[in-house]
């Protein structure tokens, strides 16, 4: 795991060359352990690497390397499982290798065949090779997005990073707020594919390359989940011999994961998904798993008894930490520079806690995430699919009656009801709109909200039938994008669809880099091998979600390897108490940063609106804690990165 950085430029090399070595070091964090830079004046390439060793720690796996003859040159951030497969397989045609790493078997596996080499690899990865015979620069992310990519493209100046700091390293003072992208951190508390907080700044997409080539810039994707109409006539339908098969590829995807030669841990916060993979690293472990959790003095939320629980029925070597108010004082300002993007998912918080404790004891540590993005284990999934089939059954005679009476709310009335009762309510012509009923149960802020909120002019037209399919203003992300895209999907598989390719890659592993990488842990996590992706792409409704139940098929496995009463219980989630310490110990920060008169001075929210919603908080009269927590989380980045 480490941190990249580089450019193209004829027209700006020496000043970006001069910027290089500076960028780079703000990378320290992802990689305390080496660095290096690579120049080419003569095509105006620069590539930064900063390496936290993993594998062949010695200087064989320096970066950025090279080929032999110099033509390829590479800078890397990631692991390739399959490395020592590939290996021997590029050994027989004839390679030569002087390391150890995953590295030079990476460059030499484009070598040998070229943009191919993407199907072959097992792994996150994000990576930049120039191609000097070529004059091409080729760039790749991993199929589920597990590591960062971010480029800056002005039809002359190519960037590329593994944060935004480090593109912005190289902009200086050019870079400039894109306030399209703020409204969609608002609206959903973190910014979508393909969009950043810096115009002219992106994210490469999960499962996509990009090729500069003669000062052309295109994008290719090379990996989807196989669509529904595919797989709907090989469905695996017996859930017996589905528990026999997900076990076997989770036990791969595991053992795969365990390659290193630094220590190796676990994350186990008690529930289903870090459960299974502690109980499978166990079972293929020789020693004792080392295994580390987050507790919290609030009962409510606190997970961390079942995660002792658990960790002793397996055996593990177990840490546990309880984080109090104070800790998430410490911690809290520090999310800016963490996050170099509006990120406002609370549990950043405990997840940074808990990477610190584990990088405190081990180098790698394996993790749970991408669970509930395939096997159905949020709320807002079966709750979609539970008002998809109950307004099938409600004659639209009905719901325009009903659609009248509402109507006569109070419109602060009508808002507290409306997620739960728009899905039922005459849409135009389209009554079934699935997109809108979706988008109701995961947006923070609507439409309405945000032109009350943001003083200048956010909720733009996307295209006119995008609008008609929606009922939305907002820029389009990849949020619609895959929705459409997924539309002869059935409901439940078409919502997790989507989750997997928008909310997991943008905000939850967005959230485990960042917070791992700020303290030099690599997470490794198995449930997302895209192997298991495509297996669970095939599954049956029944296997998901059954009667106010997901994960049905993760439970058959892991009740293999754990009595039910250890797991069986409600979902918690992995967060904090924020809207109780908006009352208490955060409430001095939070009245600081939303003051009236700084609010003023900034120009970008409506103070009366922020004021209305903090003093509803404080009197208990409702909770805002995720409204206030992200412009908080605004306020602080803005301090950090704009002033």
């Amino acid at each position: 795991m480490c941190g990249i950085v580089g450019f193209y430029s004829n027209t700006k090399y020496e000043d970006l060359q001069t910027k290089l070595h500076a960028a780079n070091e703000l990378l320290r964090h992802r990689g305390p352990d080496d660095s290096g830079v690579y120049l080419d004046q003569r095509y105006g390439i620069g590539l930064g690497h900063r390496r936290l060793s993993i594998l062949d720690l010695s200087q064989a796996g320096h970066q950025p390397m090279t080929c032999q003859n110099g033509d390829l040159a590479i800078v890397f951030n990631g692991e390739i499982y399959n490395f020592k497969e590939i290996r021997d397989n590029l050994k027989n045609e004839g390679h030569r290798f002087r390391s150890n790493s995953d590295t030079e078997v990476l460059l030499r596996a484009y070598q040998q065949w070229g943009r191919e080499c993407l199907q072959r690899f097992i792994g996150m990865f994000a990576f930049t090779i120039w191609d000097r015979k070529k004059n091409e620069l080729f760039m790749a992310r991993d199929r589920i997005g597990i590591k960062p990519f971010y480029y800056f493209w002005d039809n002359h100046t190519l960037l590329f990073a593994s944060e935004l700091k480090a593109i912005k390293g190289l902009l200086s003072d050019n870079a400039k707020i894109d306030h399209d992208a703020l409204s969609l951190y608002l609206h959903y508390q973190y910014i979508p594919t393909p969009a950043t907080i810096f115009k002219n700044v992106f994210k490469l997409e999960a499962g996509h390359y990009a090729i500069l080539s003669k000062k052309s810039l295109s994008i290719h994707k090379y990996w989807q989940i196989p669509r529904w109409e595919q797989n709907k006539d090989g469905l695996h339908t017996n859930l017996e011999e589905n528990v026999e098969r997900l076990d076997n590829l989770l036990t791969r995807a595991v053992n795969d994961r365990l390659v290193s030669d630094v220590p190796i841990g676990a994350l186990l916060s008690g529930g289903i998904d870090s459960s299974l993979v502690v109980g499978i690293m166990q079972k293929v472990c020789t020693d004792r798993v080392k295994t580390f959790s987050i507790g919290n003095r609030i009962k409510s939320y606190d997970e961390a008894p079942w995660a002792a629980r658990i960790a002793k029925h397996f055996g593990t070597d177990h840490t546990e930490l309880y984080i109090t108010p104070e800790d998430a004082l410490e911690i809290i300002p520090t999310v800016s520079e963490i996050f170099d993007e509006p990120y406002a998912d609370s549990s950043a918080v405990p997840t940074f806690l808990v990477s610190r404790l584990t990088r405190s004891h081990v180098t790698v540590a394996l993790s749970g995430d991408g669970g509930d993005e395939q096997f159905c284990g949020y709320v807002r999934h079966w709750t979609a699919q539970t008002i998809q089939k109950f307004s099938e059954q409600i004659p639209y005679r009905l719901r325009f009656i009903l659609s009248r009476l509402l109507s006569r709310l109070p419109e602060e009335k009508l808002a507290r009801l409306y997620p739960l009762i728009k899905p039922l309510l005459p849409q135009h012509l389209n009554v079934e709109n699935f997109i809108d009923k979706w988008h109701k149960l995961i947006y923070l802020l609507p439409c309405r909200q945000l032109q009350e909120i943001y003083r200048m002019t956010v909720c733009l037209w996307a295209s006119e039938d995008l609008c008609r399919l929606t009922g939305r203003r907002l820029p389009v992300s990849a949020f619609e994008k895959n929705f459409l895209f997924e539309e002869r999907t059935p409901p439940l598989h078409r919502i997790l669809r989507v989750d997997l390719q928008t909310y997991l890659s943008d905000a939850m592993l967005t959230k485990v880099d960042r917070t791992s990488m700020a303290v030099g842990l690599e997470i490794r996590v198995p449930l997302i091998d895209h192997r298991i992706v495509e297996f669970s792409a095939g599954l049956p409704e029944s296997q998901l979600y059954q009667n106010g139940t997901g994960k049905i098929l993760l439970r058959e496995l892991l009740s293999k390897y754990l009595p039910r009463e250890m797991f069986e219980r409600p979902k918690m989630g992995f967060s904090i108490p924020i809207g109780h310490w908006f009352r208490s110990s955060l409430k001095p920060l939070m009245l600081d940063y939303l003051s009236e008169t700084r609010l003023r001075n900034e120009g970008i929210f409506n103070p009366e609106f922020v004021n209305h919603i903090v003093n509803e908080h404080l009197s208990g009269k409702a909770n805002h804690q995720h409204r206030i927590w992200s412009l908080l989380v605004w306020q602080m980045w803005r301090d950090r990165w704009l002033s």
